[in-house]
């Protein structure tokens, strides 16, 4: 029982940090990667390449 309650400490709180992080930032990274695909938009424009491929670039 001892050795179940040192795994706890020992493994449980760095997880539930890591869990805590990933929910807290995964608005974050989604926000992030619209304005990347944003910028890619525009610098494909200005490069003259068409929309369809730019799509076809972002999405796959």
């Amino acid at each position: 029982m001892e050795d179940i309650l040192k795994l706890t400490a020992n493994y449980g709180f760095p997880m539930v940090v890591a869990g805590y992080l990933l929910v807290r930032l995964e608005p974050i990274i989604k926000d992030l990667q619209k304005s990347i695909n944003s910028l890619t938009i525009v610098v494909a424009k200005q490069s003259g390449i068409e929309v369809e491929e730019i799509s076809k670039i972002i999405n796959g």
